[in-house]
């Protein structure tokens, strides 16, 4: 008896909200064939290199919440007079989420707009980023995708990359990396070049072209500052080279008697 009853509502709500019905089946199929369509023809620009993988799955995502949204209000609105008061409580409830949750999630979503558009990076790309270098893995609408060179994967709020400076190094085979020493001012200056040179030059992995070559990057109160440049071609190995080259720097100033620890005059101090 409860059950005829049940069924008795059910079948009176159908009839007397058929149109409803329909409308609401309509506006998901025609949402269906609208997102089928640009699909579609993203999937062909892909093909093409006219648009990247990386790019036309993020449209794709952002097509499908709108068009999603699109569906959703269109049924609410054909059932607002009878599902008046549940209408009213989820829009509500609605807001007062979205009005906590849309602050930060908006700002990110603009800043991968504006980081799509911008093309800092692309997908694949080296940068250095916080003092870290990363590869690009995937740029999402909300965070971008990053793994470091141990491995390790980062989720970043794409409104970091617009506040915080980012070096793109692209998606190049050879780098420029550079390690800075001091050296007491009573030190020959091309002692000291020499030293770093062939402290280069014993590292396999470091390039003889281009050459590694040395600046004098500053004047200190109690030392010269030296930098010297190398070239890298594997990325992924840019710290067990940096260590390998601090190794033989050192190794290479115990040779010359070279000191690159503190300065004499602060030690007497």
């Amino acid at each position: 008896m409860i059950f005829q009853n049940f069924l008795d509502v059910i079948v009176t709500w159908f009839f007397v909200n058929i149109l409803q019905i329909i409308l609401s089946a309509a506006a998901v199929v025609i949402g269906v064939i609208i997102y089928t369509l640009i699909k579609k023809q993203l999937n062909k620009m892909t093909e093409k290199n006219k648009l990247d993988v990386s790019t036309a799955k993020t449209i794709r995502r952002i097509l499908k919440i709108i068009i999603g949204l699109i569906i959703i209000s269109a049924i609410l609105y054909q059932f607002i007079e009878s599902l008046g008061v549940i209408t009213s409580l989820f829009t509500l409830m609605g807001s007062t989420i979205i009005g906590f949750a849309s602050v930060n999630t908006l700002g990110n979503i603009i800043s991968g707009f504006i980081i799509l558009g911008s093309r800092p990076f692309n997908v694949d790309d080296y940068i250095l980023f916080n003092d870290r270098i990363s590869k690009v893995e995937e740029i999402k609408l909300i965070f971008t995708q990053l793994v470091d060179l141990d491995g390790v994967k980062i989720s970043v709020p794409n409104q970091k990359f617009l506040s915080e400076e980012t070096e793109d190094l692209g998606k190049k085979s050879v780098i420029r990396r550079n390690i800075i020493i001091t050296a007491d001012y009573g030190e020959d200056r091309l002692k000291v070049e020499t030293a770093l040179l062939e402290a280069a030059k014993a590292v396999p992995s470091i390039l003889e072209d281009p050459k590694p070559f040395v600046w004098i990057s500053g004047f200190l109160n109690f030392a010269v500052e030296y930098k010297l440049f190398v070239f890298i071609r594997n990325i992924a190995k840019v710290r067990m080279i940096e260590a390998d080259l601090r190794a033989s720097i050192l190794d290479t100033a115990r040779k010359y008697k070279i000191e690159i620890s503190t300065p004499t005059m602060i030690k007497n101090v």
